[in-house]
């Protein structure tokens, strides 16, 4: 004989219990990085150097020459 008394029992059931499970699938993905490119244009003035020249004819003036006269020794 048991020790134990024999009694209808009954069935309990807790409650449920989630669990989840994660899975990955990598899907591509275009990325689009726009990039603008300006291009600057500066003006720097940088000398450069030019000579010009004139000539000129002068009319020079003679200037008078007296003449000595030797005076004659006698």
């Amino acid at each position: 004989m048991s020790f134990y008394p024999q009694c209808p029992t009954q069935t309990v059931y807790d409650p449920p219990v989630t669990l989840y499970e994660n899975f990955y699938h990598p899907q591509v993905v275009q990325v689009i990085h726009p990039i603008e490119v300006v291009n600057q244009h500066h003006c720097v003035p940088t000398p450069h150097h030019f000579y010009t020249y004139s000539t000129k004819d002068v009319m020079c003036n003679v200037s008078s020459v007296k003449s000595k006269k030797r005076s004659r020794k006698k």
